[in-house]
């Protein structure tokens, strides 16, 4: 007796009950397949985006706002501030290296970063084509703004007022590109570069401000471990500028993220639950229903443990599809998510990822097919002979 065929036969037997099964199945553990690969790959990313950087300082307002807004260009900044204060800070001997930024401008709703070159230099960007900028108004780009604008090196634009799409141009002055970046996986890619100079020109207007030169941040990383304890409060407490922590600021917010992933995560496990729900009455049915059929395969030789092996392998083939369904779905949904937030120039996802905990994700469906087939298996492990065949 070939357990796995008749398994297959009694399966395709009941093609609705099975398909619903699936379907319920494979949509729980597509849940937690999406929030198993979103949390990863945004969590990976973040943490690149942020490493090397000790503190940022920035205008009075929400570290949190500051820190995203400097590191990971996802909010508006807090401000500016006086350059004269942030060149001080530069050459504090608890600074051991500082990279400027001057946001406020756009195009396309990819922002405009005025900065040096030591910025793509920390992420390790490699030019695909052409140099990096040399003078104002020279704009290198990266790799998703190249490719979503299709514009290359000698292309020209204007930028926007504002940090997203829809913002007023710039008629009087053109950003000429001079190089696009090679993919780094990094925030460099959403970002178009230029001097900080270029940022200046374009809104004195040839006029210096009579308070003086602003930028909007200062990304530093710290000379020494004893600097973490002491600048960010000598920072907060004697100057007008802030201090934030990237890494504090980015668990802070994992942790808001991650009260939504988990009612997302529940959810997913519900609809597991009630798939095993179902697996178990659809093999409780199904075995009233064949309990003559077991009476004579029992009369032609099947032992007590082949029946109860032939309902356990029924209910384990089951949440076996239903758990690989489940996570080539997740992966799906998570290729679109990640298609989703690339056109909203936002950090991508990608469906081409793997996680090691996926196949934890099939166990707990075989699990979960098991134990709902374990009691219909019992019942057929003690299914008599004569009683049912006298039936009939």
């Amino acid at each position: 007796m070939n357990l796995p065929a008749l398994s297959f036969a009694y399966l395709r037997a009941r093609p609705l009950a099975t398909a619903l099964n699936l379907l319920l199945l494979a949509l729980g553990i597509a849940t937690i397949t999406l929030l198993l690969l979103a949390t990863a790959q945004l969590e990976e990313r973040m943490t690149r985006d942020a490493r090397g950087f000790d503190m940022v300082a920035g205008a009075k307002g929400s570290p949190m706002q500051l820190v995203l807004s400097a590191i990971y260009h996802l909010d508006a900044p807090t401000g500016n501030i006086p350059l004269a204060a942030a060149q001080a800070l530069a050459r504090s001997p608890a600074v051991k290296k500082s990279i400027p930024l001057a946001l406020g401008d756009s195009y396309r709703g990819f922002r405009i970063v005025g900065t040096n070159h030591d910025y793509p230099a920390h992420y390790g960007a490699v030019l695909a084509a052409g140099a990096l900028w040399k003078e104002p108004m020279e704009v290198v780009l990266g790799a998703q703004v190249a490719a979503q604008t299709r514009l290359g090196v000698g292309a020209s634009f204007k930028g926007a007022h504002g940090l997203s799409e829809g913002g007023d141009a710039h008629d009087e002055d053109d950003f000429k590109v001079v190089g696009v970046l090679a993919p780094t996986g990094s925030v460099l890619d959403r970002v178009v570069l230029t001097s900080i100079e270029s940022v200046w020109e374009i809104h004195e207007h040839g006029k210096p401000p009579a308070g003086g030169r602003e930028i909007t941040a200062l990304l530093i990383q710290y000379a020494t471990p004893l600097a973490a304890a002491t600048l960010p409060r000598q920072v907060n407490a004697n100057s007008a500028l802030q201090a934030a922590s990237p890494a504090y600021e980015s668990a802070r917010l994992f942790r808001m993220i991650g009260v939504g992933a988990d009612v997302l995560r529940v959810f997913g496990l519900v609809l597991v639950l009630v798939a095993g729900l179902s697996v178990f009455i659809a093999l409780l049915n199904a075995l009233e229903d064949r309990r003559y059929d077991l009476a004579v395969m029992r009369m032609l030789g099947a032992s007590r443990a082949k029946l109860m092996g032939l309902l356990l392998l029924e209910g384990a083939v089951l949440s076996l599809l239903g758990g690989i369904a489940g996570i080539l779905l997740g992966h799906l949904l998570a290729e679109a998510l990640g298609a989703a937030l690339q056109a909203a120039q936002q950090p991508a996802v990608t469906g081409w990822a793997w996680q090691a905990r996926e196949l934890w994700l099939l166990a707990l469906a075989v699990g979960v097919g098991l134990a709902a087939a374990l009691l219909p298996a019992w019942r057929a492990y003690r299914t008599e002979v004569a009683p049912v065949l006298a039936q009939g």
